[in-house]
């Protein structure tokens, strides 16, 4: 039987068991929770371990547009959905049942949840779409490079990135509306314990538009199973990132995280 985790922004059980009866009523198996809005606490990541598990076909969020434009809220999923898709997948299906309001579209959505299918959840037609949509084999995307997110009050907020087939000479990581604290490089998929950093630089300021970073790097060589982590305080509205280069224009990555 084919699962579908949902996270409901709504705190309304009554709509909830709707959908998630709903849904069972195609033969889905619907687990699901409540999402908590407590950044300080990194909440977002509780679900993770569960949705990684591989017979989970579908990540579904019932919310409003209200709550999709709270920028705390969009931040905790966009990290969620970063760490999800770094396991299952860029492809990894997401789908938003909207409930109330106008329709958003994909391209209001931050750069993690720009894949999404959006439906209304308060038309009938969503229960057949969503069935389908599970049905449907993930889209294959090649990604440019390695992504994810780690997080606990203990360890605290840290980005990993990395070159998927190639190989970069050096690594660089910006921020805009945080701080980065802390830089390692390491085997892919944990935080090393100790790290030799090559010409470590911090502080750089970099501007893309109208868009001021504050960027640290390295210049350690990273392939497919080194990454560079950074620990970043705050709650960045988005992030820069690619291989470091000493030219005056270098090609970089660009994620909006609220």
């Amino acid at each position: 039987m084919k699962k579908v985790w949902l996270t409901s922004l709504e705190k309304s059980e009554e709509n909830v068991t709707r959908i998630m009866s709903a849904l069972k009523g195609y033969g889905l198996d619907v687990q699901g929770h409540f999402w908590t809005d407590e950044l300080e606490k990194m909440a977002w990541i509780g679900p993770r371990d569960v949705m990684l598990d591989k017979d989970v076909a579908l990540w579904t969020i019932l919310a409003t547009p209200e709550a999709l434009s709270s920028p705390n809220i969009r931040y905790g999923l966009s990290l969620l959905a970063l760490t999800v898709q770094s396991q299952r997948g860029p492809g990894f299906p997401i789908v938003i049942l909207l409930s109330g309001g106008e329709s958003i579209s994909p391209g209001q959505l931050t750069t993690p949840l720009q894949g999404a299918d959006i439906l209304a959840a308060d038309k009938p037609a969503f229960g057949a779409k969503l069935v389908a949509r599970v049905h449907t084999p993930a889209k294959k995307a090649a990604a440019e490079y390695r992504l994810d997110c780690y997080g606990n009050p203990q360890i605290g907020q840290w980005f990993e990135i990395g070159p998927t087939g190639s190989t970069w000479n050096g690594a660089l990581f910006g921020v805009a509306g945080a701080k980065i604290t802390f830089q390692a490089v390491g085997a892919k998929g944990q935080l090393p314990e100790k790290s030799t950093l090559n010409y470590p630089i911090q502080d750089m300021q970099l501007g893309l538009g109208q868009t001021e970073y504050i960027a640290w790097a390295v210049q350690n060589e990273l392939g497919p199973d080194s990454s560079y982590f950074v620990k970043v305080e705050g709650y960045p509205e988005s992030i820069l990132f690619g291989e470091y280069s000493q030219e005056e224009e270098a090609d970089v990555f660009v994620v909006s995280l609220k």
